[in-house]
């Protein structure tokens, strides 16, 4: 049998159809029963009428039974229609059901939707959360934004390129995901917190212009807009200076808005830029929220937050250039500013030195960041020098890295956007849970699948591990 979809059934009056999806309200007036049925297409009133032989089993249905129904489409008379909603001008006249699933009543009603919803129970039972039109109309728009920035940046001559999930552990940022090895016993893999490391080793390999839709894990407290494990828009460009990377994602997110979200405003084109130290100095944060209007929900105030310090005091020093005693503020990869430079190569001025950093904020969220990056040997080993590292760790941990710049690298510079993020303000949700299909919630855990978990005593034995809890 062919099935018609939803959002098609104006376009088949008089016609003869069948749809298939889940029962959205149910109302059994006796001598008629009506449905409310819906597929992921959209919503449409059905009626079963007495002399139909599907009456009996309709008065069977409840909510969220999967069903097939088929009948004849009619055009609603002319005081009942409603023009500004789907199938609103017809009605479907149902001859024929078949239960493809019968559902055990829903914990909470599946509607337009379910934010006033306890979060641990939408959480708990996240696949009947998603059947609401809101969480749908997120999914559908994570999906045609996500296509969208792909197709986007083929157009600007990207290659896609996936890199690896089981990589090395190595002292960059946050606690890493570890994975034993069941091969090689008492060593590690590492989850990786970005894939830096790997799309600067593609400019290496003369790719010139990398991006990929990258699944990024971090072992970190989570809050409103982080998760351990959360998507990024990664990209990397050779041969760029700073204002080339701006102007391509500027050009992107322009285009990205007035395509996708007509409805929403940007305030300022082209994006302002502001120094870190004036965002500080000014609006007492290094993401500020530059919009003229925070009660307007449409309007985007994009900004650009340029020159950042490189390095951070971990430690106080009579010498304030004592190596060791500082942190980076962003990446260990980034590359100083020109003027900077022999600073860096020399380690003097540690404090004063600025990076190529850009970060690009969005109504008062960070939503990317990125740098021209180091790709000589030399200035990479000067920066972990300044972070205290000895020549044995550099080498241990990034000796990969050293050995590739020495083969010919590129000057080269990329950003990284928070997917998640993104999508959360274009949608105007609160978190970015409301935008991932299946979230963990704010302890990190997966109460749909009861994760984190234990694992059998045969799996540790097998990957040489010992508990001591």
């Amino acid at each position: 049998m062919q099935r018609t979809n939803i959002d098609q059934l104006s376009g088949n009056i008089s016609n003869t159809v069948t749809i298939m999806g889940w029962v959205h309200n149910y109302r059994d007036q006796g001598k008629m029963v009506f449905l409310d049925i819906r597929d992921r297409s959209g919503i449409v009133q059905a009626v079963v009428l007495s002399d139909s032989p599907a009456l009996e089993l309709a008065k069977t249905l409840r909510s969220e039974f999967v069903i097939s129904a088929t009948g004849i489409i009619n055009e609603r008379p002319e005081k009942q229609k409603k023009l500004d909603v789907l199938n609103g001008t017809v009605e479907m006249e149902i001859q024929s059901i078949a239960v493809l699933n019968s559902a055990d009543t829903p914990p909470f009603e599946i509607t337009n939707t379910t934010i006033d919803i306890d979060e641990e129970v939408r959480l708990r039972n996240r696949y009947l959360d998603l059947r609401s039109i809101r969480m749908r109309d997120n999914m559908v728009m994570r999906s045609r934004t996500a296509k969208f920035i792909r197709d986007s940046l083929e157009a600007e001559g990207f290659l896609e390129i996936e890199t690896p999930l089981l990589t090395k552990s190595t002292p960059e940022g946050a606690r890493d995901y570890v994975v034993p090895s069941r091969v090689y016993p008492g060593h590690f893999y590492a989850l990786p917190q970005s894939p830096q490391q790997y799309k600067q080793l593609l400019m290496s390999s003369g790719i010139e212009r990398y991006f990929q839709v990258a699944k990024c894990l971090r072992d970190e407290d989570s809050r409103g807009d982080r998760q351990p494990e959360f998507t990024q828009i990664d990209m990397e460009m050779s041969f760029v200076e700073r204002e080339d990377v701006m102007q391509l994602n500027e050009r992107v997110l322009i285009d990205l808005v007035t395509k996708l979200y007509p409805e929403k405003k940007i305030q300022q084109i082209p994006f302002p830029r502001i120094t870190y130290a004036d965002a500080m100095s000014q609006y007492n944060s290094d993401r500020p929220d530059i919009r003229t209007d925070k009660n307007d929900p449409n309007l985007l105030a994009f900004c650009w937050v340029i020159d950042f310090p490189f390095f951070e005091s971990t430690a106080t020093s009579d010498n304030p250039d004592t190596l060791g005693s500082w942190t980076f503020t962003h990446n260990p990869f980034s590359a100083a500013m020109p003027e900077y430079h022999d600073d860096l190569m020399n380690k003097k001025n540690i404090g004063n030195i600025l990076t190529s950093q850009y970060d690009i904020t969005l109504n008062g969220y960070e939503i990317g960041g990125g740098s021209i990056r180091n790709h000589q040997a030399e200035a990479l080993t000067a920066v972990f020098d300044i972070l205290g590292y000895s020549p044995e760790s550099i080498q241990e941990n990034f000796g990969h890295m050293l050995r590739a710049f020495r083969s010919g690298t590129p000057p080269h510079g990329g950003i990284a956007w928070g997917f998640d993020r993104l999508i959360m303000l274009l949608q105007n949700e609160p978190n970015i849970r409301e935008v991932i299909a299946f979230p963990k919630t704010r302890t990190a855990q997966d109460i749909m699948m009861d994760s984190p978990s234990t694992i059998s005593e045969k799996q540790l034995n097998e990957l040489s591990i010992k508990l001591s809890l």
